[in-house]
């Protein structure tokens, strides 16, 4: 049987609210007190981390660049896919163009 998920969104504003009345389910007191070495222990030990690894000797920085102001054309069709998937769509249509750019200069080479 597939695992229910209950999302809930919140604002930032919402959460310091929630955590000023006490509604937090974090230990932030005993966060805060446990040293690096035992917070590495309990993430070790937690099964959601299971087979993890991280080679953060290969991380990168990657700074975003800043976005051109543009106005284009495009088919109506086009553009109705876009807003009907949501707040961001202008976001993905960038992602969807760079994911093309990135796929034809690694063609080219």
């Amino acid at each position: 049987m597939a695992k229910k998920e209950h999302i809930v969104r919140h604002t930032a504003e919402q959460l310091d609210a929630m955590r000023q009345r006490g509604e937090s389910r974090s230990d932030w007191a005993k966060a805060a007190a446990m040293t690096g070495e035992e917070i590495e222990a309990s993430v070790v030990s937690d099964p959601d981390e299971a087979d993890m690894v991280m080679d953060w000797d290969s991380a990168t920085i990657e700074m975003p660049q800043p976005k051109a102001v543009l106005n284009m054309r495009v088919d109506q069709e086009v553009l109705d896919y876009f807003r009907e998937t949501g707040r961001g769509y202008q976001t993905r249509i960038n992602a969807v163009l760079k994911s093309y750019v990135s796929r034809m200069r690694h063609d080219r080479h």
